[in-house]
């Protein structure tokens, strides 16, 4: 992996870097540009709901003696520190995924946006397409969560690991298109912002 930080995105697509396209290629089927932040938030957002009810259900105890202990307030102000620390983790969740890649690999920021991505025009098979786009949100997401499942006085593992998940709507669309879209023995790429797949000759 070669990584370039490209800095700010400034939104112009067209400028990302891209592959030249093998014969046959296929795009991927995927929600329009207009379409994908509404989807990525819905995602997100049932996600978080989801997976927050039971952390507060199953550890209740245990949050509620940190609220009689601390006050409301202090558990507010942790609920709060959990969500900022979640926020601080997206450039570290790029870089994770960029580990995936063995070529080059760029990132891009507009924290003003909320946009943070890594792009490269690699071919990828599906296992490791997969791999690269759920990376993140097992190391930030689903690992704090499973150790909440064991200890649950460590609540707020729980809620770390729920909010880590609900921030890969966007990846876990791209490795459900890689499962379902991909044929066995295909291989996909990067062009720009979109995806597609190919059948090797």
């Amino acid at each position: 992996m070669k990584f370039h930080y490209m800095g700010k995105f400034d939104g112009d697509y067209e400028a990302l870097p891209t592959r030249e396209h093998e014969p046959n290629y296929v795009p991927f089927k995927e929600p329009s540009a207009k379409k994908l932040p509404l989807i990525i938030n819905a995602i997100a957002l049932v996600i978080a709901i989801v997976l927050i009810i039971p952390v507060r259900v199953v550890s209740g105890e245990y949050i509620g003696g940190f609220i009689d202990s601390h006050g409301f307030l202090m558990f507010f102000a942790f609920w709060l520190a959990i969500c900022l620390l979640t926020l601080v983790v997206i450039l570290p969740h790029e870089f994770l995924h960029g580990l995936c890649f063995k070529g080059d690999v760029y990132m891009y920021t507009n924290l003003s946006k909320g946009l943070c991505f890594v792009v490269g025009p690699e071919l990828f098979s599906k296992s490791r397409f997969v791999l690269m786009s759920l990376l993140p949100n097992i190391v930030f997401g689903l690992i704090p969560y499973v150790i909440w499942i064991i200890f649950p006085n460590l609540w707020y593992l729980g809620f770390w690991g729920a909010i880590g998940m609900s921030m890969g709507g966007g990846d876990y669309m791209n490795a459900l298109n890689a499962l379902v879209q991909m044929p066995k023995g295909a291989k996909t790429y990067l062009h720009g912002m979109n995806s597609f797949w190919v059948k090797p000759e």
